[in-house]
This record gives C-alpha cells, sequence and structure tokens, in this order.
C-alpha cells in the first residue's frame, strides 16, 4: 500500500520508545489525523485510530497514517536531502509490497474510494488457530511477526469496482473463501508471502501478509478483542487528541517487552518482566507545525497493576538558573523519588544503562559515601543537569570547552552541606586535591585543584537553598548571582520547549546545531547522524497525569531541505 508523498508512496512508521522518548526520531515516520466511521450501530471515537475495533489486541504497534497528499508534501519540506532518501527508501518498500507488487497505484485505485487515513499495526508471533478451510501457506509463518493494514472506505461503490478483479495475475493465483461469514480474498503467489484481503462491516479494507492474521482480525472484531477494548485505550488516546494530527501511534509495552527480551542473547529475567506487565501503553499523536514536529504522548499502567504514580509536578524553575548560552538541560521534580522509581524497574535488568547496585558501589568505592543515605537522602526537589559552553576569554577554562552542572534544591541543607564537607574532604585525602574556599559576587563557593593545578570542580549555593557542582569548565560567574538573562528567555528555547503539560514534573532541551558543531553525542538511534543533521534542536516537557497515567510533550525544530545550500 501507499500514500501520497509527491510520487506514489507510503510511509513505514518505526516503533520507538522513550521515556524520554529518544525514541522521536524514529516517530517521524508516522501519521494520522483524527476519524470517525459508524460500526455496527456505534460510533467510533473522534479520538482513536480507524481500525481500532479490528485491529486484535496483542498487536506489538499500530500507526495511523494520513492520506492527505498536503500533509506529505508539508513533512517532505522538512529535513535534509539525505533524511529524504531514507524515508523515500521506506516508503517505496512497502508501496511495493502491497500495491506495486500486486498491480495498484494509490492515486489512481486507492486515492478516490479511501478514508483520511490508514492503519498499519505489527502483531506479536503467537500461534495461530487453524483457519475454518486449510490454505496454502508456510508452516514457519505460523510464529513470525504478522502486518495488518486497515483502510477506511470512503466510496464503497469505487472501491468494489477497484477490488472486484485483481489486476496483476503475475502475483499469483487468488482464492476465494469465507470465514466468520466475511469474504477473503487471498493469494497463493510462492513466493513466502501470502496477501489476504477483506472486507469488513463494508466499512474497512482489511489488507494482511497471511491469511491467518486476517482471521484473527475477523475475530477480534466479531469478539470485541481488538485495541478499541484493550485496557486504558480509549480512556487515554482522547487526551494526546489533536484536531488535523499527522499520526496517531500506539505501542504495547509488555508485549514489546516481552519480544525484545526473546531476541538476541540478553534476555530480560522474570522479575523484570514482571515489573514491565504493570505498564500497559504507549500512545501519541504526532502534528506538522511551521518550524517542526509536535509529538503528545501519554503513557498508562495497567488498570489490574498494584503500582500507582506519585502525582507530583513541581518542577519548571531550573530553566531559570542556567544562562542563556547552555547546550543542553535536563530538569526532573524529585531524584529521590526518580531513583527509587528507576531502581524498581532495573533490579537485576541487564538492559539497564547503570544497574543501581554497581552504582551505589562504585560511589562508595570513589568517594566513601553512601549514595542512598548521604546524597540522595537531601535531594527531594527539583534537579537539573546542564552543560554550558565556557567563555573564550576565560584562560581557567583552557583545559575544557564546557561544564556538566548539576543542581537541585535541597531538601535539608544542613544534610546536604555536612555531605559536602565529607565529599571535599575525601578529594582532598584520597586524591591529593587542593581544595580552595573563595567566593563569587559575595557569595562562597568551593574549588577543587588537581595535583596539576587545573581547577576541575567547583561546588557552591544558589538561591533558594539550590546546591550546585559544576565538572569541568568555571562557570560559577555565569550562574552567580542571579541571572536577568537565562536559558528560559531565549527564543529556542521558548520555540522549542512545550509549555505544556503545567505544571510538569521535568523538562528536556538539547540545541542539535550547537552541541553538534563541538561535542560528540552517544550513539542511541540507527542513522542517527543523518536525523541530527536535519535537525535544530529538540525539546520536551513531562508532567505524572494522573496516579495512572504519564504525559509528554515533545518538539523538534527541524531544517527545511535546502538550508544547507542556502548557508554555504
Amino acid at each position: 500500500m501507499a500514500l501520497p508523498v509527491v510520487s506514489v508512496k507510503m510511509k513505514k512508521k518505526k516503533p520507538s520508545l522513550v521515556l524520554t522518548l529518544s525514541s522521536a526520531g524514529i516517530l517521524i515516520a508516522g501519521g494520522m489525523t483524527a476519524y470517525w466511521l459508524l460500526t455496527q450501530g456505534q460510533l467510533l471515537s473522534r479520538d482513536l485510530p480507524v481500525g481500532a475495533n479490528i485491529i486484535p489486541q496483542d498487536a506489538l504497534f499500530a500507526v495511523s497514517l494520513s492520506t492527505d497528499r498536503a500533509q506529505w508534501q508539508k513533512l517532505r519540506k522538512f529535513g535534509t536531502k539525505e533524511t529524504q532518501i531514507e524515508l523515500d527508501k521506506n516508503l517505496v518498500q512497502l508501496r511495493d509490497r502491497f500495491l506495486t507488487n500486486n498491480g495498484y497505484d494509490f492515486q489512481k485505485d486507492i486515492s478516490p474510494w479511501v478514508g483520511e487515513q490508514v492503519t498499519i499495526a505489527i502483531l506479536s508471533p503467537e500461534a495461530i488457530k487453524p483457519t475454518s478451510k486449510p490454505v496454502a501457506t508456510d508452516d514457519n509463518t505460523v510464529n513470525q511477526r504478522s502486518t495488518v493494514v486497515v483502510l477506511p472506505i470512503k466510496n464503497p461503490e469505487q472501491a468494489k469496482k477497484v477490488l472486484a478483479q485483481p489486476k496483476n495475475p503475475k502475483a499469483g493465483k487468488w482464492i476465494d473463501r469465507t470465514y466468520e461469514g466475511i469474504a477473503i480474498k487471498e493469494t497463493n503467489s510462492g513466493s513466502g508471502e501470502n496477501l489476504s484481503a477483506a472486507v469488513i462491516d463494508q466499512h474497512f479494507l482489511v489488507i494482511t501478509d497471511n491469511p491467518k492474521t486476517t482471521e484473527r482480525a475477523i475475530q477480534a472484531y466479531k469478539n470485541k478483542t481488538s485495541l478499541a477494548t484493550t485496557a486504558g485505550f480509549t480512556d487515554n488516546f482522547p487526551k494526546i487528541a489533536t484536531s488535523q494530527a499527522f499520526a496517531q501511534f500506539y505501542v504495547n509495552i509488555p508485549a514489546s517487552a516481552k519480544i525484545a527480551a526473546e531476541s538476541g542473547n540478553r534476555h530480560l529475567p522474570t522479575q523484570v518482566l514482571t515489573q514491565l506487565q504493570n505498564n500497559q501503553g504507549l500512545a501519541g499523536s504526532i502534528s506538522l507545525e511551521s518550524q517542526g514536529i509536535r509529538i503528545k504522548g501519554i503513557s498508562w499502567l495497567n488498570p489490574n497493576s498494584q503500582r500507582t504514580l506519585r502525582v507530583e509536578n513541581k518542577a519548571g524553575k531550573m530553566p531559570n538558573l542556567v544562562p542563556p548560552e547552555t547546550l543542553m538541560m535536563l530538569s526532573g521534580g524529585n531524584l529521590k523519588q526518580l531513583w527509587s522509581d528507576y531502581v524498581s524497574t532495573s533490579q537485576g535488568n541487564p538492559l539497564s544503562p547503570i544497574p543501581p547496585e554497581q552504582l551505589k558501589a562504585s560511589i562508595k568505592s570513589l568517594t566513601n559515601l553512601d549514595f542512598e543515605q548521604d546524597l540522595l537522602s537531601w535531594m527531594g526537589n527539583e534537579f537539573s543537569v546542564s552543560v554550558i559552553p565556557s567563555s573564550p576569554q576565560d584562560t581557567l577554562s583552557d583545559n575544557f570547552r564546557a561544564s556538566l552542572v548539576f543542581m537541585v534544591q535541597a531538601s535539608d541543607r544542613a544534610r546536604a552541606e555536612t555531605s559536602l564537607k565529607k565529599l571535599d574532604e575525601v578529594m582532598k585525602t584520597q586524591y591529593q586535591f587542593q581544595i580552595q574556599q573563595t567566593s563569587v559576587a559575595g557569595k562562597p563557593i568551593v574549588n577543587w585543584f588537581g595535583p596539576l593545578g587545573t581547577l576541575t570542580a567547583t561546588h557552591g549555593w544558589l538561591d533558594g537553598d539550590v546546591a550546585f557542582f559544576a565538572l569541568g569548565a568555571p562557570i560559577s560567574g555565569k550562574i552567580i548571582p542571579k541571572l536577568n538573562n537565562t536559558l528560559a528567555n531565549t527564543p529556542l528555547f521558548q520555540q522549542t520547549v512545550p509549555s505544556e503539560p503545567n505544571p510538569t514534573n521535568g523538562q528536556f532541551f538539547l540545541d542539535v546545531e550547537r552541541t553538534t558543531k563541538n561535542f560528540p553525542l552517544p550513539t542511541l538511534l540507527p542513522n542517527q547522524q543523518t536525523f541530527l543533521t536535519a535537525t535544530r534542536s529538540i525539546g520536551i516537557t513531562s508532567a505524572v497525569n494522573d496516579s495512572r497515567s504519564n504525559r509528554y510533550d515533545i518538539f523538534l525544530t527541524l531544517k527545511k531541505v535546502g538550508d544547507e545550500e542556502i548557508g554555504r
């Protein structure tokens, strides 16, 4: 199948998950607008993806894509020539698989009768019950992941004419059969992929790459075991609905985690899979705006889970405490709580970036401090981690191009000062650092000079009992005294970081252009450099929506095709 992208093409949506949603680059691939249809005399919510009442509950991933040609042309204005090549390559693969290889052209054969969006879903590779009648299919495909494409029919007469007669005899012999009273057409191509198509309730054309998958879709529709009846699905999707959205997507977290655990050599232990069962889904809507792409997301817990979320949204101050030239800033509302959540989901998980016990042991070994008792115990308020570049004219910054700055509003200042004094003593006696007490703008600070006399770190206090610790270039003069011009006041931050949800429990900002020009970034995504080259900045705002769900808003400010030539 294909969607209009200047020429006849279709967009492939790759799943991605991030809390933080670094997943954002992959999400560009998906799309949807709100849609309505009558099914069994009931109105399907405008806020749900089309076909949500057909796609089985065990779908790993589903994305609804707009069929509006203008939306696709708008998407193609973003990025670079390289990102367009990647986009087109994926689109052509899907177009050829579902349309071209079977003799169909999207604009000529599909566009006249299809609705405002189509949905593509990937189902889990669970064994499928035998069909009512044997069909020619490779037994090895039974346990493979399969694809379902749902196309809403807005003009039944035109659709009937196109679908009545298969257009490409070379694609293989078409077989007609009936399942649960619904007529099915399927190919027997001998190429290993047998396409199957059925019209459900006269409103939806369902195409799959496995005849048994078509039966699963019919069963889901008739037995009401579809995505629309998945726990939390209809409650949470409306919370991120956007008019004229380009895409909507859904990720089945426990099912996806199970698949990930079974692939490769690194398996998730039972206790981690049990934890992930507490999470039910991640969903989002994607909109195209003049300067980039906006993603409104929500994740929710399984209603049967005993776990609940702590509704605490008290972040938002940290962008006002760092200077306007800040390259990156990540803030949160409660570091102590964040660590507790991380421990509960990471204990024994080999895929965790840093195993909790290993981190605690490392800090104990290096500093002789207990991570939880000496440090986290007074870090129960808002915190941030920032990258602040050094000033070219600052001779003390010759050894470092930037500073990694940690800030936290102390919930117990006396305890914090005791811990910092312990840390000073360890650096002095164990590592032979020179500890220098001085002041900046009338506020006391402590500098650490390494054995070779290099200023390595600084810590001190800002107004409001905010402790800071800067590692690298000396930046005390940039954050003390209180700033008149801050990161929060810059046009780029205001344009990039979403103002909603508000109040918030965390924000993220990354000036991609300036950062990638000066510092290497760790590889987190396939084709990451291609994506970063097309991106100006990334902003995220999150909040605990209620005791069962989290909200995320993401904005990617993007370059437009041709900008690189203009800049030369």
